[in-house]
């Protein structure tokens, strides 16, 4: 059974089509469980495959697909529900000084329940169809920060 934490009662829809009923899996003795390959080289992690949460704003195990661009960026702010805050950093040609200043950015991405996001992380982000107001993104990879470990004098 999946966990229940929204007002309405949360499954996944029923998959009668032959297409998706290869892509599904019973695992451990739970329901069938379906899930895809977004493509574009990007591995379907462990948990969406023998997790039992749902999400259907999950690249993985919902119904949104990846298109147009894939950006990288570090994570800012991880305080909202399934939704992260991005910063991408770059820089900016002043022709008058022919020098650069840095600027940034912040996008707001889905992330799904299958990935573990601290702040300090550096995310790979794939566009889809708008999921709210700011939302554009879904997070396809984490890689987790480097810790700095202090050793006493």
């Amino acid at each position: 059974m999946a966990e229940q934490i929204e007002k309405s009662f949360q499954k996944q829809p029923l998959f009668h089509n032959a297409k998706f009923a290869t892509t599904s899996k019973k695992v451990n003795g739970k329901d069938r469980r379906w899930f895809k390959d977004v493509g574009l080289g990007f591995k379907t992690p462990k948990e969406a495959i023998s997790g039992d949460y749902i999400d259907k704003k999950c690249p993985f195990t919902g119904e949104v697909s990846i298109r147009g661009r894939i950006l990288t960026g570090k994570v800012v702010s991880a305080k909202m529900l399934r939704t992260v805050i991005i910063r991408r950093e770059y820089l900016h040609y002043i022709t008058k000084y022919n020098r650069y200043e840095k600027r940034h950015k912040n996008l707001a991405a889905h992330c799904s329940p299958a990935f573990r996001v601290e702040v300090g992380d550096t995310v790979t982000v794939g566009q889809c169809r708008p999921l709210s107001k700011t939302v554009r993104f879904n997070v396809l990879r984490v890689s987790k920060a480097k810790t700095k470990n202090f050793t006493k004098f």
